[in-house]
């Protein structure tokens, strides 16, 4: 407690009192604001302060369905760990809908009660911690838009228990909530009966479709019709491709974005003498063809429908099914210059023989092709197709940043435990249809519930006798549902899909038939029932709820996760990275602010282990996969990629190659790719800067490169001008560290040898040179002056990640090694590091917080977070307080060594740790106590407390310490 009052008075003098104070304290006031730029916003602070609360309390006036959601699984996971809550609310301006307090009282462990006190405005979150109060105060009401994205102020303030702030808060509330009547089923049907809504509530009518007083044909009206802003930009894309020269040009575009109206303003644009517009199922051809009408107006003869009850061949703009323009007899019908600009949708698909039979026939005067997953399995190359020419792209981020999609909640929620285990890949049928599996379901989706007044849902499922037998259990449970499966026709998916738009059926259950080409804009909800096979399948079935519709607000994606060894797949699908890195993908498991808008990602805290436990197990750099992804990128550009290309294309992280295969010509030969040859000594080299610089930990190496592959010698004034322009440290330790890496000086014997055994750059009288050979081979070899400026340039890229004024970044992940090299150590002792070590004035300690289960006793320190400030620590076994290592930690501040930290979870993270910054050890709380070896022999061994120079970041530290089970 006491190290906690000492920080607080520092944090509030310097919040309060003077912001020059050099000691900054980890409980300063801070502003809240949402900054959608850099995934700063107000919810992720509430939900820090729910993840480590003891219990808490929230007093504000406004609810939406979309705030409660935000946090629906969160207070699942307090509920497990036996956390309670109070939410104090009202009824003011009729701003609450009815709908949310039935949602309030599906949260057991939160009691919630009204108020109907005269200009109830309040809006307060109160977070009763270990030691302390954390108040969240100021303008934002418990609604997704003033936590994610409305311009909000608030206050972020800690106190002590017995502060008087806290004091006033809590007699506030309590008065109130004694007066406040509690939320019950009878208050809610009262509460219905008089219930008007507020008029000036935001619509809910923003689609990307338009709007109705459109529907019109007349070209005047036609023209007041005005693309937004992503349509503006994919024209210009559009247009500088053809201005180029183009004949052909490729859209990509996640679902729901308005592709079609896209490709329509652009035909507007291009006044074709005819147009064909391809699709692959009749039930399209009738939307496009009205979304056309709108759009270029004209009269109804210039649109017409070639199908297979159709046959209007003569119109100016004819809009086609695949499987009837492709017919022998149909395309002899048309000249092959008959149309003047012919359009694709759903281009994905044209590796089809009837596509390729349509397109080698025709010679448009342009081809425009349109798809949401232009990357296919198929191993036809759609972007060849299109002569690489991507006119636009914009992915799901993209689209929910510039508001075009329905916002999403993504729940990933806990599969059924059949005999005390989740199911997974090897469930047979009847354990996926139990009584027990289909009341979690029920329970599931009724919880996590949806946006607006009927559920109309879709489910997928793995197999079609589960669709069916789902389909069943859930009807005799009362639901309305109908499973459809690939053998129901056309006629009866259309008849089922008209059922649930129109609040005659709550869910169709289906296994893929859905994936694409089915536009169901009103389906509030969509629940995945089985393994994630593919990310592109994932985002095209989360995609079928993503079009804004009147009757909804955002859609509720339920994702059932159990023990299935893909379940790595979904941080991949949801963010997007396809770098192939575990620790990437952890990442976007514990920060998701990669989603952008009002949407939110979450997970239940057993889903959440299930997937770091997939995320460890799987090899994702296995060669194979590698290969694939490399294909991928070669299909795109046209041409082998290099480092760079996966870099700037968000694709394998180059770190991820080299890890495997040592640098990046190796991994070619080993594709068998036909490439020029490097002599020994050049792939030596290439080695060196790919497994020491390219990481772009300190940019010192990278801009001396940048230097001399620009001009043959560099100036040491030059060099230091340089590094001062990039804010980098030039004290004297640190450039001879970077000396001694380019000298190999800084290295192992073996790494020496593996490096090429002389040093790569010479530092004679103050002037940079590379050696003889590394200057004549790049003057020599232009293949390995490719590579090695490839090199450079990715690492210049990846050093955007860490700061370059001090030697280690926050958060950011090191080796044993790295740490040698950055703490500019003379020589890498990685080797000998193991626990802690003293040199240079520097102390870094590792740790690894959960240890294999038959690690030795004496070395199965008992290491441990007290809280996100404090590690209680312990030394090698066999060392006292007399110890000379040990007295030498404990007065680290006095003798001027700086203690590092380094933890990681456990050894599946891999050799790296993640940096949680500086730490002092606190006095007061050292103790030297005796553990077993193993064998009942007593070893001494000290535990201290160190205390953190900043507190660990809630998300990592929540990781960090929840076990691995």
């Amino acid at each position: 407690m006491g190290i906690f009052v000492d920080d607080l008075k520092v944090s509030l003098h310097k919040g309060f009192i003077d912001q020059r104070i050099s000691k900054t304290g980890n409980y300063r006031p801070k502003l809240l604001v949402n900054n959608p730029r850099n995934g700063e916003n107000v919810l992720n602070t509430l939900l820090d302060e729910l993840e480590s609360c003891e219990s808490f309390f929230f007093s504000v006036a406004f609810i939406t369905e979309s705030g409660l959601a935000t946090l629906k699984s969160h207070f699942l996971n307090l509920k497990r760990k036996g956390v309670k809550g109070r939410i104090l609310t009202s009824t003011f301006l009729n701003f609450n809908q009815p709908k949310v307090f039935k949602e309030l009282m599906k949260i057991e462990n939160v009691e919630v009660r009204t108020t109907n006190l005269e200009g109830f405005h309040s809006k307060g979150y109160i977070f009763n911690q270990r030691n302390h109060y954390s108040l969240i105060v100021g303008s934002s009401n418990l609604t997704a838009h003033a936590l994610k994205v409305n311009y909000e102020w608030n206050v972020k303030l800690t106190s002590h228990e017995n502060g008087e702030i806290v004091y006033h808060f809590k007699n506030q509330f309590e008065e109130v909530w004694n007066e406040a009547h509690p939320l019950n089923e009878e208050w809610i049907e009262l509460y219905e009966k008089r219930y008007t809504p507020l008029v000036h509530r935001k619509a809910l009518d923003q689609v990307v479709e338009l709007p109705s007083q459109y529907n019109i044909n007349s070209i005047e009206e036609a023209l007041k019709i005005k693309p937004n802003k992503m349509q503006e930009a994919a024209l210009q894309g559009i247009q500088a491709i053809r201005d180029a020269g183009a004949k052909k040009g490729l859209v990509i575009s996640t679902t729901g974005t308005g592709k079609t109206y896209l490709s329509a303003f652009d035909v507007r644009r291009f006044r074709p003498k005819r147009m064909l517009f391809i699709v692959h199922r009749e039930q399209i051809l009738q939307k496009a063809k009205e979304d056309y009408k709108k759009v270029l107006g004209g009269i109804e003869s210039d649109f017409g429908i070639l199908s297979g009850t159709s046959k209007q061949t003569n119109a100016k703009y004819l809009f086609a099914t695949i499987q009837s323009i492709s017919k022998e007899e149909t395309l002899a019908q048309f000249d092959s210059k008959e149309f003047d600009y012919i359009l694709i949708d759903e281009v994905h698909k044209a590796g089809a023989h009837s596509y390729q039979k349509v397109i080698d026939y025709f010679n448009p005067d342009f081809l425009m092709g349109m798809t949401a997953t232009p990357e296919r399995t198929d191993d036809y190359n759609i972007f060849k197709l299109f002569d690489y020419n991507i006119a636009y792209e914009i992915r799901l981020q993209e689209a929910l940043e510039e508001d075009m999609l329905c916002p999403f909640h993504y729940f990933g929620v806990t599969d059924l435990e059949y005999n005390g285990e989740l199911i997974d890949e090897t469930a047979v049928l009847s354990k996926l249809v139990t009584e027990e599996r289909v009341n979690h379901i029920l329970e599931k989706i009724h919880y996590y519930g949806f946006s607006g007044e009927k559920v109309k849902g879709l489910m997928f499922c793995s197999r079609k006798e589960e669709a069916k037998k789902l389909a069943n259990a859930f009807n005799e449970k009362g639901l309305r549902t109908v499973a459809l499966v690939g053998d129901h026709s056309q006629e009866e998916r259309d008849r089922r899909v008209k059922q649930l738009e129109e609040g005659l059926l709550d869910y169709i259950i289906t296994v893929d038939i859905f994936n694409e080409g089915i536009d169901i804009p009103s389906v509030n909800q969509v629940v995945m029932l089985r393994q994630t096979q593919s990310s592109i399948i994932f985002i095209q079935q989360l995609g079928r709820g993503l079009r804004k519709h009147p009757t909804k607000e955002y859609v509720t994606i339920i994702d059932f996760i159990g023990n299935y060894k893909n379940n790595y797949l979904i941080p991949i699908a949801l963010s997007g990275d396809k770098s192939h890195s575990k620790d990437k993908l952890r990442r976007c498991i514990k920060d998701t602010s990669y989603i952008k808008g009002v949407s939110t990602i979450n997970f239940e805290e057993i889903a959440k282990k299930q997937i770091f436990k997939a995320i460890n197990n799987s090899n994702l750099t296995a060669l194979k996969v590698l290969k694939e992804a490399f294909v991928e990128l070669k299909n795109r550009i046209g041409r082998i990629p290099y480092l760079y290309d996966f870099v700037v294309n968000h694709s394998i992280d180059p770190e991820v190659i080299v890890t495997k295969h040592t640098n990046y010509y190796q991994f070619l030969l080993k594709l068998q790719e036909e490439v020029p040859l490097l002599s020994k000594y050049e792939n030596s080299v290439l080695t060196m800067l790919s497994m020491e610089i390219l990481n772009g930990k300190r940019k010192h190496e990278i801009i001396l490169m940048d230097l001399l592959l620009q001009q043959e010698t560099v100036k040491f004034d030059d060099y230091i001008k340089h590094l001062i322009d990039s804010n980098c440290l030039v004290d004297d330790k640190t450039l001879s560290s970077v000396l001694r890496v380019f000298s190999l000086e800084f290295f192992t014997q073996s790494y020496k040898e593996k490096y090429g055994n002389q040093p790569i750059i010479l530092n004679v009288d103050g002037i940079f040179t590379f050696n003889d050979v590394v200057r004549r081979s790049l003057n020599d070899n232009p293949f390995f002056k490719i590579l090695v400026k490839d090199v450079i340039k990715s690492a210049r890229e990846k050093s955007m990640h860490y700061k370059t004024e001090v030697p280690l970044t926050l958060y950011q992940k090191y080796s044993r090694k790295d740490v040698c090299k950055l703490l500019n150590w003379s020589n890498d002792e990685s080797s000998t590091l193991y626990g802690y070590k003293t040199k240079h004035g520097t102390c870094p300690i590792f740790v690894t917080y959960y240890k294999k289960e038959d690690v030795g006793s004496s070395i199965d320190y008992a290491d441990e977070f007290l809280s996100p400030e404090v590690l209680k620590w312990a030394t090698r076994s066999n060392r006292t307080l007399e110890s000379q290592e040990v007295k030498t930690i404990i007065e680290s501040e006095e003798k001027g060594i700086e203690l590092h930290i380094f933890v990681k979870k456990d050894d599946d993270e891999g050799t790296d740790f993640y940096y949680l910054g500086k730490a002092t050890p606190d006095k007061n709380c050292i103790e030297q106590v005796t553990m077993e070896d193993g064998k009942g022999k007593k070893l001494p061994v000290v535990h201290m407390n160190l205390v953190m120079e900043n507190p660990i970041e809630t998300k990592l530290y929540s990781y960090i310490i929840n076990g691995t089970n």
